[in-house]
């Protein structure tokens, strides 16, 4: 099976490349949102992020039109992964950066502006973190819920 092949839920695998291409693209419009504050500009930017975390949020990072990009236009001239990882931790870092874009965007809508910079910044430190230090903070509160909630064999 490859990375890319339709599986169930149970053995989807995904290119750590390309989620981290996912970020890469995430941080540049988080960047837009946050320069741009709680104006026009900065709320499309915004509700942009909101759009494309949907399907990782609730599928998986390889449902997302970063991953789309990345099999179709990286990923031909960089060869196929060495290694793949479970799709579980970063689609819930997609839920997290869901989450949080969805309310940078209501709170900028409904006129808090602390709010939309405070939210849109975490969507932008946490794409920063993943896209320039491949450190995935979503996989890793994923991983540190999943260590504290199971029981030892």
């Amino acid at each position: 099976m490859t990375a890319d092949s339709p599986a169930t839920p149970v053995d989807r695998q995904v290119d750590p490349r390309g989620v981290r291409f996912g970020a890469s693209i995430t941080l540049a419009i988080a960047l837009v949102a946050v320069l741009a504050g709680p104006t026009t500009v900065g709320l499309v930017a915004m509700a942009l992020l909101v759009v494309l975390f949907a399907p990782g949020a609730t599928v998986g990072p390889q449902a997302t039109v970063q991953s789309w990009l990345f099999i179709r236009l990286v990923r031909p001239r960089i060869g196929p992964p060495t290694e793949t990882e479970s799709f579980r931790p970063p689609r819930f870092a997609q839920q997290m950066g869901f989450a949080m874009a969805i309310l940078a965007l209501v709170l900028g809508l409904v006129g808090v502006g602390i709010g939309f910079y405070v939210f849109a910044a975490m969507v932008l430190v946490a794409s920063f973190l993943n896209a320039v230090f491949n450190f995935c903070l979503g996989c890793e509160i994923y991983l540190a819920v999943r260590k504290a909630t199971t029981r030892a064999a």
